[in-house]
C-alpha cells in the first residue's frame, strides 16, 4: 500500500504460512487487477490457488487443533477461513479479467463460495452482539436470513431447502469439520461447474439460451415457489437475486464489536477482513447493471449498497492492511464508481452512505499520513478534486514529477490524467496522454487510439476556417489513428467477452467510413456530433466540469449545427445524439425546463424503431428515459413526492429496455440510481 512491492515481497518471501501465501496473492492480484497483463493474470492465479489451499488445510487442522487460537467471537479457524474467502474472491476476479470463458463461469462458483464463509462469521459477530444484549447492526443482520441460495448444475440459484438439506451457516462454526468442508468443496457441483466450463466456446449461444429459459422458469411464481419457498404470499414474488434480511429498526453502536475485537489482532483482522470483503461484495453486485441481472442466479445472493458501504467504513477504523484496502475502496467508489451516476443520496441524507466530502477528506489525509510513498493516494486525491468539479486542482495533482515505481499504479494516473484533460477540453494533452496509456497497458488499446482521433478532430473543425493548414495535419493525425482503432479492438476481454466500448469504436469507425463513401467527402468530414463529447457523456464528465467548462461544451456541439453543411442531411439517430448531449450539459447547468423540452421533442417524440438499423447509435433512447428521471430527481426540492414518482417510472422504463449497444454502462448508472430510490 505504499508503492513497494520489491520489499513487501522480499518480507513475504520469508515464511510459508497461509497468511504468507495469501500476502503474495494480494501483491500478484493487485499487479493483474491494475495492469490486465495476461502473465501477471496467470501469476495472481496461481499464488491465489495456492493461498486457497494452504488455508482451507489450516482452517480444517484449527478446527480440530485444541491449542490453536479460540476467539470469544469467532468459531475456531474463522482466521484461515477469512484467508481461503478473500483468496477466492481475488481468483474470481481475476476469472472474470481473464479471456476464457471457462475461468469466467468458474468465477461465479468461487464468489458463490466466499460469500458463504464470509456471512458465517457475520453471522458469528452477530451472535456474540446479541448475547451481549447490544443491538445487532446492519452488518449482522444478514444474519438473520439463513437463506443462502444454492446452485444447480447448471449454474442457476436454488434452494437448499428444496433437497432438504442444511444451508452451510446455520451451525455455529464457520465450515463444519469434514460434512462443512465437503458441502464447500462440493465435489458434484465442482464437477458440474468444470463440466460446463470446459464446453467448447462455440457453444456458448446454447448455454445462454438454457440459463435463459432457467431464468425464466424461476420468474414465475409457481416455479419460484416450488424452488425457494417462503413463509408469505408476497415474500414469493420477490427476486430471487436477493437475499432478504429485516432491516434494523435502530442504528447500531459501531463501537461495540470495535472495541472488542481490538483487543486481539487476530480478532482485528478478522472482523476488518469481513467487512472489507463482504462490504465489496455487497456494493459491486448492487452495482450491476439490469443486463446482468441472471448473473445473480449464478451467484445466488443479492446485494446492498447502504450495508455494503457501512461495513467498509467500518473496517477502515482498523490499522491493518484490510483497513487500507477498504479505504481505498470507499475512496474509489465515491470519486470513481459514484461519479456515474447523477441519482444519489445528498450529503447529509445517512451518516455514511451520503457522499460526504468531509468524511472522504479525513480518510485520505489519514491514509497518506500512513502511506507518504503511495501514489495511490495521490490519485485518490486528483478524483476528489475532480469529482468537486475543480479539473484543473485535479490535473496539478497528477502533474506531479514524482511516478511510482509500480507501473500499474502509474498506468492509472495517466489514464485519470488523460480523462480530467479531456473533460478540461485540453486536446492536444488528450490525444497526447492517451497513446501514453497504449505503453503502459494492455487494456483498451482500440479505445486510446480512438479518443486520441478523436481529440485531433475537435482541434481540425476549432482551425478549419481560422488556420485551414493546421487544420490539415490535424485530420491527418486524426484519420491515422481512428482508422488504426477497430484493428485493436478485441484484445482484451471481460468475462470472454468483447469490451462494450471497443464494439463501440469499431462500429463508429466504420459508421463513418460507409459516411464518407456515401457522401464523397474526407473521412474526417464524416465524422458526427462531437466524438469527445460523446466519450465524455459515456465517463459522466460533465458531472465533473464547471459552468464554463459546461458551456465549452456546448460550443463543440454547436459545430454540428452552425458549421457543420452536412448537418442537413444527417440521420436521426445522429441528431438524437446531440439532444441528448445538450440536454445533459443543460441539466448540469441546471437549466432543467430548457433539457426536458430538447429530450421531448427531438428523441422521445420518436418511436424507438428508428433509432435501430445497420451502424446506427441506438443507445440514446434509453440514455433520454435515464435523463429525464434525473431532471425528476434534482426537482425534488420543488415538487415533492411528484418528481419522485415520475423518476422511478423513467428509471423503469430506462431498466426494461431491450437490448442496446451500451446498455452495460448506461445500465451501471440505472442500477445505482434505484438504490437510491429504494430508500427516497
Amino acid at each position: 500500500m505504499n508503492d513497494d512491492v520489491e520489499s513487501a515481497e522480499a518480507g513475504l518471501d520469508k515464511g510459508h504460512s497461509s497468511f504468507h501465501k495469501l500476502g503474495r496473492g494480494v501483491v500478484a492480484f493487485l499487479k493483474a487487477a491494475l495492469g490486465f497483463e495476461p502473465e501477471a493474470m496467470r501469476e495472481a492465479s496461481e499464488c491465489l490457488r495456492d493461498a486457497e489451499n494452504s488455508a482451507w488445510r489450516d482452517q480444517r487442522n484449527a478446527q480440530r487443533n485444541i491449542h490453536s487460537y479460540r476467539s470469544a467471537i469467532y468459531p475456531p479457524g474463522s482466521e484461515f477461513a477469512l484467508c481461503c474467502a478473500e483468496a477466492q474472491l481475488m481468483c474470481a476476479v481475476v476469472g472474470f479479467l481473464d479471456e476464457s470463458l471457462t475461468e469466467s463461469i468458474k468465477a461465479f462458483y468461487k464468489l458463490r463460495k466466499a460469500y458463504i464463509a464470509l456471512h458465517a462469521i457475520a453471522e458469528a459477530e452477530g451472535r456474540y452482539l446479541r448475547g451481549k444484549g447490544h443491538t445487532v447492526s446492519a452488518r449482522h443482520s444478514l444474519e438473520l436470513s439463513g437463506d443462502i441460495p444454492d446452485i444447480d448444475r447448471y449454474g442457476i440459484s436454488t434452494s437448499y431447502a428444496s433437497s432438504g438439506s442444511t444451508p452451510p451457516t446455520s451451525s455455529p462454526s464457520v465450515a463444519r469439520t469434514d460434512e462443512a468442508t465437503e458441502l464447500q468443496m462440493d465435489p458434484e457441483l465442482e464437477v458440474s461447474v468444470d463440466r460446463l466450463a470446459s464446453t467448447n466456446e462455440a457453444d456458448e449461444n446454447k448455454r445462454s439460451s438454457m440459463i435463459d429459459a432457467r431464468a425464466a422458469q424461476l420468474d414465475s411464481e409457481e416455479s419460484f415457489e416450488k424452488l425457494s419457498p417462503r413463509p408469505t404470499a408476497n415474500s414469493t414474488k420477490a427476486s430471487l437475486s436477493h437475499v432478504h434480511t429485516p432491516a434494523p429498526e435502530t442504528m447500531p453502536i459501531e463501537s461495540d464489536i470495535t472495541a472488542e475485537v481490538s483487543k486481539h489482532p487476530i480478532d482485528a483482522f478478522i472482523h476488518s477482513g469481513t467487512s472489507l470483503c463482504f462490504g465489496l461484495l455487497l456494493l459491486i453486485i448492487s452495482m450491476i447493471p439490469p443486463a446482468f441481472g441472471k448473473l445473480l442466479y449464478v451467484i445466488g445472493v443479492g446485494g446492498d449498497r447502504e450495508k455494503g458501504l457501512r461495513m467498509l467504513w467500518q473496517a477502515t477504523k482498523l490499522e491493518n492492511t484490510n483497513g487500507a484496502i477498504a479505504g481505498l475502496v470507499v475512496l474509489g467508489y465515491y470519486n470513481g464508481l459514484a461519479g456515474f451516476s447523477d441519482i444519489l443520496p445528498d450529503q447529509g441524507d445517512d451518516d455514511l452512505v451520503s457522499h460526504s466530502t468531509q468524511r472522504c477528506q479525513e480518510l485520505l489525509v489519514r491514509m497518506r499520513s500512513r502511506f507518504p510513498k503511495s501514489q495511490l493516494w495521490l490519485l485518490e486525491a486528483a478524483r476528489m478534486e475532480a469529482s468537486n468539479r475543480r479539473l484543473e486542482a485535479a490535473l496539478e495533482i497528477l502533474s506531479t514529477e514524482n511516478k511510482s515505481p509500480m507501473r500499474q499504479v502509474a498506468a492509472l494516473a495517466m489514464f485519470e490524467r488523460s480523462l480530467d484533460s479531456m473533460y478540461s477540453h485540453h486536446y492536444q494533452d488528450t490525444a497526447d496522454f492517451f497513446m501514453k496509456c497504449v505503453g503502459l497497458n494492455n487494456w483498451s488499446h482500440a479505445l486510446y487510439y480512438y479518443i486520441a482521433g478523436s481529440a485531433h478532430v475537435e482541434l481540425y473543425r476549432k482551425l478549419k476556417f481560422s488556420d485551414p493548414k493546421q487544420a490539415e495535419k490535424h485530420a491527418e493525425k486524426a484519420e491515422e489513428l481512428l482508422r488504426k482503432a477497430p484493428a485493436l479492438s478485441g484484445k482484451k476481454k471481460f468475462m470472454a467477452r468483447q469490451l462494450p466500448l471497443d464494439i463501440f469504436v469499431t462500429r463508429k469507425v466504420q459508421k463513418w467510413q460507409h459516411r464518407a463513401t456515401e457522401w464523397d467527402v474526407s473521412f474526417v468530414e464524416a465524422v458526427g456530433v462531437s466524438p469527445i463529447e460523446e466519450m465524455t457523456y459515456m465517463w459522466n464528465g460533465f458531472k465533473r466540469m464547471e459552468p464554463s467548462k459546461l458551456q465549452d461544451s456546448l460550443v463543440a456541439l454547436a459545430w454540428s449545427t452552425n458549421s457543420n453543411e452536412h448537418w442537413p442531411r444527417e440521420s436521426l439517430d445522429e441528431q438524437a445524439i446531440n439532444a441528448i448531449l445538450r440536454a445533459t450539459i443543460l441539466r448540469s447547468l441546471e437549466r432543467y425546463n430548457e433539457a426536458r423540452a430538447i429530450l421531448k421533442t427531438e428523441i422521445l417524440i420518436h418511436d424507438r424503431t428508428a433509432f435501430k438499423g445497420h451502424l446506427r447509435d441506438d443507445w440514446t433512447c434509453p440514455s433520454a428515459h435515464y435523463e429525464m428521471a434525473v431532471i425528476c430527481w434534482k426537482e425534488r426540492a420543488t415538487r415533492g413526492e411528484e418528481a419522485i414518482t415520475e423518476c422511478k417510472e423513467w428509471l423503469d422504463k430506462a431498466a426494461k429496455w431491450e437490448s442496446y449497444e451500451l446498455e452495460a454502462r448506461i445500465g451501471l448508472r440505472v442500477t445505482t440510481a434505484q438504490e437510491t430510490l429504494k430508500v427516497a
